[in-house]
């Protein structure tokens, strides 16, 4: 099992940035699929964007292409999603996620391994 800690979440107006980190620790050899969700209060989890294990194919949800990437540093088992153009909708508490094989996927059910999560607000 891979342990997952997400950090870089915090308060920010609308239009702004912010980077996202997500370290992984304990069963991190092999190749694993990573991914961002977040979950907004009252709402279910939603797909933000993952990515394979060689970095080479990335996916994003509609809401977010354009704004957001995804990337990872493999050498230092970190996951991160940096967030531009912020929007008031982005509010929500954003969660890391890791599959026990390199591909990349879109649903929670996907992922085996989960962080706490990281609460992200942007003020209008």
């Amino acid at each position: 099992q891979v342990q997952l800690v997400e950090s870089g979440g915090g308060l920010v107006q609308a239009g702004g940035s912010l980077r996202l980190s997500c370290a992984a620790s304990g069963r991190t050899r092999g190749t694993y699929g990573m991914g961002w969700f977040r979950q907004a209060p009252g709402k279910e989890r939603e797909f933000v964007a993952a990515i394979t294990w060689t970095g080479q194919t990335r996916a994003y949800a509609d809401s977010v292409k354009g704004r957001f990437t995804i990337s990872r540093d493999n050498a230092k088992n970190t996951l991160y999603l940096h967030m531009n153009s912020l929007k008031p909708e982005d509010t929500a508490v954003y969660y890391c996620a890791a599959k026990p094989d390199g591909r990349a996927g879109t649903r929670p059910a996907d992922f085996g391994s989960w962080g706490p999560g990281t609460p992200v607000t942007v003020s209008s």
